[in-house]
């Protein structure tokens, strides 16, 4: 890359000047030996040279970058265990968006009831369950304004017990239909009203995506014999998305909305499984939705390939509703907790993707194509072609991404691979073909927009780590019984996130400081926190972590006293953890978008209230949390934060 060489990333612009910059990696690799650091096969070798020498490390990594690094100037809340939402002093937090709430389309716009009684009509119009992903997009296309935009999200799975009156007695089509308009994503139009932020209702772009909107399929696996049904035998589109989790938004200013846990709603009761099937997770019974019993698209005896046209990224356009969203299927099939896309030294498009999932992989797509800022319309075909790989992890500390081309590195017609859209629908089994490093459910990535080609990644938890049977540690996992998770950064070769290559450090071990199991004991500098799961950097270089401790680990067993859900703020040169919000109970933080001037931060506050079990008794609705309702709530509601100083002055300053 040259010195004057500009990346453009979420609307901010990074110099990369390798002149006088050199690598991050390079940095701490001038500090401590990552061979010496990591030969050790026990958390207590990591743990133990990184604790000892983090703050050494961090004021080593920050000299070069002095004059851009940012500062955290907020006073870090103490541990959550109220049913609200925590924010520092000088900061507020107020509800916007909340399941139920009419998306703003006119003439239909009903409101919600407290009682569950909205019909699957009206939940179609109305916002779906269990926010996720989320991007601020400023309005009108191309502006970079801060007080008017779309805001689009995701609605990852439903609480039946909340949704339906009587929960899932009885059980019947209806409630498999709003069941299914309760999932996907929706598209709102918010402003800044001078007196708070608000839903623009009616608004033109106001949009619901669900199990049911028809969408294309593009890229490799179109028209793939596996792709096709008795409903669509040219295997060109199909209905719906669903078990949307995070997101990403691209340069050209479309949305990656991403298809997780899809097999939970299908089901082969037979129990004569395929490979294909096994690898992905189906099974004779489905996750509890029930989605088979009145939809018959759902029960794999009938309709076997309908699983394949699940578990992809799909890309929307927000700011035209009647476009048709596409799955984007050169990205591969998996599933998917995001995708972050970048722009590459040459121009090309890299998306970033975990596989979240114990013991699954990390990807990424270079597009064949360059981004031509000048062109959306061409823009829009990048993610049709280009190639898909794998990444391995060696004990060095180095890495390679590993292709995922038909015809290469055995995939190949003789091992099952007929085509390149053979290969992107089984690219869990191409991987495991290729030897890639399997991690401990990675999730979010984060590229970092002051330093190209410095990227991280959320490794949530592994509690199946060393079991007998499963994996043991290696480098880049180095703990059994991970229960707590870490964050992993690589620096891709030449700062270029089109490189083969790249060089890795665990960026911090999560943890508590007190833990019985010396596998527990994190190495973080600052405010202790579990089970990373939502990253993203903002505009200015701070690398906000949210987390999704289960329902039913949460303040109980290992993480005993440490409260309920949390986002945390680090500056990745200090490397200092600050506590910057705690949620209701019962609830996962996650989803995170800024508007472009950083005085507005917009969360995602996840399933509040939820249980053990992940569906709500519907006799006690309110049993856990009336988030954000509160006393007179009838069910606790999934919804959208606004956060912003009380001074209006920049986000974590």
């Amino acid at each position: 890359m040259s010195d004057s060489y500009k990346i453009k990333h979420h609307g901010v612009e990074a110099a990369a000047n390798e002149s006088t910059n050199p690598l991050l990696s390079e940095v701490l690799e001038a500090r401590f030996s990552r061979r010496s650091l990591l030969q050790g096969s026990g958390a207590l070798g990591v743990a133990g040279v990184l604790s000892g020498s983090f703050a050494t490390l961090a004021e080593a990594a920050s000299a070069p970058f002095a004059k851009k690094t940012p500062q955290l100037g907020f006073k870090p809340v103490p541990f959550g265990f109220e049913d609200k939402v925590v924010v520092p002093e000088g900061y507020t937090a107020e509800v916007l968006y909340a399941w139920g709430d009419p998306v703003g389309i006119k003439g239909n716009m009903p409101a919600f009831k407290q009682d569950a009684s909205n019909s699957a009509a009206e939940q179609e119009v109305q916002a779906g369950m269990h926010h996720d992903g989320m991007h601020y997009y400023p309005l009108p296309l191309g502006a970079t304004g801060s007080k008017h935009g779309l805001l689009a999200i995701n609605h990852e799975y439903t609480d039946d017990g909340l949704l339906h009156v009587g929960g899932m007695k009885p059980w019947n089509g209806d409630k498999v239909k709003k069941a299914q308009a309760a999932v996907g994503v929706s598209v709102i139009e918010v402003e800044d009203t001078g007196k708070g932020w608000q839903v623009v209702r009616p608004s033109k772009y106001a949009r619901r995506i669900t199990a049911n909107t028809p969408i294309a399929i593009g890229g490799p696996a179109r028209g793939n014999a596996l792709m096709k049904t008795e409903a669509d035998p040219q295997g060109v589109e199909i209905l719906g998305t669903f078990q949307n989790c995070a997101s990403g938004p691209t340069p050209w200013g479309t949305y990656l909305t991403c298809e997780e846990n899809f097999d939970g709603v299908f089901v082969n009761e037979s129990g004569n499984l395929t490979e294909l099937e096994k690898r992905y997770g189906i099974s004779n019974k489905d996750a509890g939705y029930r989605w088979a019993w009145e939809d018959f698209r759902f029960d794999l005896q009938l309709n076997p390939n309908e699983a394949n046209r699940f578990g992809w990224v799909v890309e929307i356009d927000p700011f035209d509703p009647a476009a048709k969203p596409v799955k984007r299927t050169a990205l591969g099939r998996f599933k998917h907790e995001g995708a972050t896309t970048t722009i590459a030294a040459n121009g090309q498009v890299v998306v970033y993707m975990g596989d979240d999932q114990r013991f699954e992989y990390i990807y990424k797509f270079v597009s064949k194509n360059k981004y031509n800022p000048k062109n959306r319309k061409a823009n829009m075909q990048l993610l049709e072609e280009g190639t898909l790989y794998v990444a391995r992890f060696d004990a060095d500390g180095s890495g390679q991404w590993l292709p995922l081309v038909h015809g290469q590195n055995g995939l190949t017609a003789e091992n099952g691979f007929a085509d390149q859209g053979d290969v992107v629908i089984k690219a869990r089994m191409a991987a495991d073909k290729l030897g890639a490093t399997k991690m401990d459910r990675p999730e979010w990535i984060a590229v970092d927009p002051r330093h190209p080609g410095s990227v991280y990644c959320t490794l949530t938890n592994n509690s199946d780590r060393g079991k007998e049977g499963k994996p043991g540690t290696d480098a880049a996992n180095p703990r059994n019984d991970n229960k707590f998770g870490h964050i992993l950064h690589w620096q891709e070769k030449g700062s270029d996130a089109a490189a083969l290559g790249f060089k890795w450090d665990i960026f911090v071990l999560a943890g508590r400081p007190d833990a019985a199991k010396p596998e527990h004991v994190g190495n973080i500098k600052g405010d202790a926190f579990g089970s990373p799961d939502g990253l993203k950097f903002d505009h200015n270089g701070v690398l906000w972590v949210q987390t999704d401790v289960s329902t039913s680990t949460v303040n109980m067993k290992e993480y005993q006293d440490m409260g309920n859900n949390q986002m945390v703020a680090v500056v990745p040169e200090t490397g200092e953890f600050r506590r910057f919000l705690t949620g209701p109970n019962g609830c996962e933080i996650t989803g995170l978008a800024f508007t472009p001037d950083m005085k507005t931060m917009f969360v995602n506050i996840q399933h509040p209230g939820e249980p053990d079990s992940e569906r709500n008794d519907p006799a006690k609705p309110t049993a856990i949390s009336t988030w954000p309702d509160g006393p007179k709530a009838g069910r606790p509601r999934a919804g959208t934060v606004v956060v912003r100083k009380l001074n209006g002055g920049v986000i974590g300053s």
